[in-house]
């Protein structure tokens, strides 16, 4: 008798076991589907990312925001400067980063990039009287500014600049550029362009052809979770066939994405 009550009891113990232990794989599910994801980005870049009213706001929010919601996970959004994204990312202090990065093979080195979300290139903007420099050739022997950790600091060197004066953040560029203790300011086209556009075609203006952008802008995973990369690519490309890329693209941009792109 003893030993059919103990034979019960067994049995009992291991049934409780495999329905918490049932349970417990479902709310592990549940909680790694709305798990929180930390989005890194330095928000002085408009119009992709940038603070207003106290808020962060942007076209690169926008889309993460789109891509995390396709996901099923939490945004949460972590500002830091542009140079300190790519260590952050590979230490685990975020999981992407969706900041205006240039895709480039030297980055490609250290993280993982997403399929291209955005095509750009960049200019050269001086003050209206200036009369000087009419293009990336003239930058030669002049003082460029550049944002810290971007292409543009590459590219005025590349150029010939005497000295490149870089700053953590592009309003400070303007701010060089206005006070005259710069000569030119290298930045991506699409930014100059939303500048100019809110008013700062009263003072600046761009010379030149810009120089087209090869790599494109991407998201960065870290490469030890490729897992990871290919979800972000997954709700990339299905946030640009239900129309979603498009709306986001037209609300900051005005127009339609390039039919390629």
């Amino acid at each position: 008798m003893m030993k059919k009550q103990l034979m019960l009891a067994a049995a009992a113990l291991t049934a409780t076991a495999c329905i918490a232990g049932c349970g417990s794989s479902d709310n592990a599910g549940a909680a790694k589907e709305n798990a929180t994801f930390i989005v890194g980005m330095e928000p002085t870049f408009p119009p992709f990312e940038f603070t207003e009213n106290d808020k962060y706001v942007g076209f690169d929010l926008d889309l993460a925001q789109a891509l995390c919601d396709k996901m099923g996970v939490k945004m949460e959004v972590k500002s830091m400067g542009f140079d300190a994204l790519i260590p952050a990312l590979k230490s685990g202090q975020i999981d992407m980063i969706a900041s205006g990065m240039d895709a480039t093979e030297e980055r490609a080195k250290q993280v993982a990039f997403t399929t291209p979300y955005f095509f750009d290139g960049y200019s050269v903007v001086v003050r209206k009287d200036n009369t000087t420099i009419n293009g990336f050739d003239d930058l030669k022997g002049k003082v460029v500014g550049a944002q810290v950790g971007t292409k543009p600091v590459d590219i005025a060197t590349e150029h010939g600049a005497a000295t490149v004066k870089q700053y953590d953040a592009n309003s400070q560029g303007w701010m060089e550029l206005n006070s005259g203790t710069c000569d030119a300011v290298v930045i991506n086209t699409s930014v100059a362009l939303f500048y100019l556009k809110q008013g700062g075609d009263k003072d600046l203006k761009i010379v030149g052809e810009s120089e087209v952008l090869n790599d494109g802008l991407a998201m960065a995973i870290s490469k030890e979770k490729p897992e990871q990369l290919e979800k972000v690519n997954k709700a990339l490309a299905d946030i640009k066939a239900d129309g979603t890329y498009a709306q986001i693209y037209k609300k900051w941009f005005g127009v339609e994405p390039p039919a390629d792109k």
